[in-house]
């Protein structure tokens, strides 16, 4: 084996992507070059990928869960001969450039999540690996076990191991045993404080082996050791891999390697002068790849178009023996939706007085044989988030045919691996916990907007009225802290009509990520009809559900369990004070309306707006004379009965409050 050539690969990826950094005099040059002898092993001689198509359904993927060292992952992708030029190497986390700081998913061809807060990748790498699973238990069969035939590489840093996610994460993917996951662990002992001794003391070893994975420990920057490693690892099929490789940080820079110096600073043009020095590299010349270098890359793309081939041949094969299955696939891996779910969703659903939770439950139900790829879970709440699929298994180990998912008590980590599911492709997933803990997945639900993903979450218990639980459990500023995330739909039903426009809306992949925010009690029905133009009119964000005899003279804007309440109220002051109710689901459909629309909503007329839960950006929806009927404090125990007249959610109350503001 020719290991001259493995160092000189290694070498031009650690002086690139140090030119990378430097160009940009921005970034993170340790990994890079700690790193530069695993990713080069991993990219020439075992990753199945291929760059002229960079979504096939079969190729292995590659996360940089240690995103800050990016540079790293776009030498690789120039070097492999995907689509990304060196004058975009040289523009590197520049205004405009598609090489930002860190990987950034949908900016260029074989990045495959963006992986910004440590332990988001590592997450969205075990949410991939269990799709994986999930659909070849679907689609493969005997003799084309064509689907799911490849691994989740990863290269985790020492700070992806800090965080909290990735034990969660850990933990899950040992107790279902996805063998298709194999890491490579970057344990160098620094971060930007200084060495880990500060305080990481962690047997990760211990640990990885206690949550079920199998564990090596190797010197990452021994070729052979790197090789043997990796192959070994593939041949454990029923638990995830973690290569522990003992790396020196900023390995070739002769001053600054092993030191926190390294991290997070370019290495400075003396310093990189030094190394290409110590290298043999020509000092005056920036951005040279060797001719050998590109010849061994060139012929690992002639050998991995053979791979590919034989698997296209393969898959044509099987389409022509399964005409059936592959329709089935293609819709799968669109997404399809049938036409008129609203319609079917709103005629079947309960028009009796029911928790939205409880009404959402219902045609989730529906949605499970309607829709193929919707499958989902809860973290431990299914009970009371209502949604288990009565009719389907639960995902276990060695058993993916089910359609319910167990996270577990591990809200942040579910987050990120609905997130990798959706990323692979073919599903659309959900996750369920009380609306009071979607803080605990905050970061993934904002990485899910930021490549907008068409993830669900359902979150239910959404108010003060959650009552005996008390306020650590009573949620009053989430929904407009949701709201404030850019592309994610944040839709609170009123009742089963509004829940079943909910989900439709939600599966919807270009208005996706959606959030469902949904009672524990009992709503009363509003639109008890199957309007046909209701789907049309809920899109629009709000509608109008009461219209007064008469020139309205104040228009009342409601969500969720709220929405009776405000038609109650118009109609105690009808013969006073003519009153509009709307209801608005969706604030951010509601905004993305032209201003015409909204003001035939909302005529230059006095506004209520009545919602359980802080007032932040209400102002904004409804500019003018506006009345807050909301809680800016947090919740007390008690009866949801006794809160709703505590803190007057009732149509009594809220009469009299806007006939004494108007007055």
């Amino acid at each position: 084996m020719n290991r001259d050539i493995d160092t000189l690969v290694s070498s031009t990826i650690r002086v690139l992507s140090a030119e990378i950094i430097q160009e940009a005099n921005s970034g993170h040059p340790g990994l890079p070059l700690g790193m530069a002898d695993c990713a080069n092993i991993l990219w020439t001689k075992i990753l199945k990928h291929y760059p002229d198509d960079p979504n096939w359904i079969n190729r292995d993927r590659f996360i940089l869960s240690a995103g800050h060292g990016s540079a790293l992952l776009y030498t690789l992708l120039h070097l492999a001969g995907y689509k990304l030029e060196r004058e975009e190497l040289k523009h590197f986390r520049q205004l405009g450039s598609r090489t930002a700081g860190h990987p950034e998913y949908g900016m260029i061809e074989g990045i495959e999540t963006t992986t910004g807060p440590l332990g988001q990748g590592f997450a969205n790498g075990i949410g991939m690996a269990l799709s994986a699973k999930i659909i070849a238990d679907r689609f493969n069969r005997p003799g084309y076990e064509i689907f799911g035939d490849h691994y989740i590489y990863g290269i985790v840093s020492d700070g992806d191991l800090m965080e909290g996610i990735s034990y969660e994460a850990a933990s899950f993917a040992g107790h279902l045993g996805l063998g298709n996951i194999l890491y490579l662990y970057d344990s160098n002992n620094i971060t930007i404080e200084g060495n880990t001794d500060l305080t990481f003391s962690d047997d990760v070893r211990k640990r990885f082996e206690s949550f079920g994975w199998h564990l090596q420990e190797i010197d990452g920057h021994n070729f052979a050791e790197i090789e043997e490693a990796v192959q070994k690892a593939r041949e454990v099929k029923d638990t995830p891999s973690l290569v522990i490789c003992r790396t020196i940080i900023g390995k070739g820079s002769p001053n600054k390697k092993n030191t926190s110096k390294v991290h997070g600073a370019p290495l400075g043009e003396e310093e990189i002068g030094l190394m290409k020095e110590e290298l043999g590299w020509k000092e005056e010349e920036k951005f040279t790849i060797p001719e050998s270098v590109l010849t061994h890359f060139e012929e690992r793309k002639i050998s991995l178009k053979e791979k590919y081939s034989e698997w296209q041949q393969k898959f044509s094969e099987w389409s022509e023996k399964y005409p059936a299955l592959r329709n089935e696939y293609e819709a799968f891996m669109n997404n399809k939706i049938p036409a008129a779910l609203e319609l079917e969703l709103m005629d079947k659903v309960s028009k009796e007085p029911k928790a939205t939770r409880a009404l959402s439950g219902e045609i989730l139900q529906i949605l499970a044989d309607k829709v193929p790829s919707l499958l989902g879970g809860s973290a431990d709440l299914h009970p009371s988030n209502n949604t288990f699929l009565k009719n389907y298994s639960s995902i276990s180990k060695g058993d993916f045919s089910g359609k319910n998912l167990h996270f577990g008590i591990r809200e942040h980590a579910m987050g990120g691996i609905l997130n990798g599911m959706a990323l692979y492709g073919g599903l659309l997933p959900y996750g369920a916990t009380f609306l009071v803990f979607s803080d605990y997945l905050r970061p993934a639900v904002r990485l899910a907007s930021i490549m907008k993903l068409p993830v669900t979450y359902v979150f239910t218990h959404d108010s003060v009225f959650v009552g005996e639980d008390g306020p650590t459990h009573q949620p009053v500023e989430h929904i407009n802290a949701l709201r404030t995330i850019p592309n994610l739909y944040v839709l609170r039903p009123a009742d089963g009509v509004e829940c079943a426009l909910s989900w439709s809306c939600a599966l919807k992949k270009e208005i996706s990520p959606a959030a469902l925010i949904l009672t524990r009690q009992k709503t009363y029905p509003v639109n008890m009809e199957a309007d046909p133009d209701m789907a049309d009119k809920f899109m629009k964000g709000a509608y109008i559900v009461y219209e007064p005899e008469g020139t309205p003279e104040a228009v009342i804007a409601a969500t969720g369990s709220e929405l009776s309440v405000a038609v109650d109220a118009a109609k105690l002051m009808e013969k006073n004070i003519k009153c509009r109710v709307v209801s608005v689901p969706c604030v951010e459909l509601f905004m993305e309306q032209s201003d015409s629309y909204r003001k035939q909503l909302f005529p230059d007329i006095p506004k209520v707006i009545v919602e359980a839960g802080t007032c932040f950006g209400w102002g904004d929806v409804l500019p003018g004379e506006l009345l807050k009927i909301n809680i800016e404090s947090f919740g007390r125990s008690g009866k949801a009965g006794d809160l709703a007249e505590y803190y007057g959610y009732t149509g009594e109350k809220v009469a009299k409050k806007i006939s004494d503001w108007l007055a």
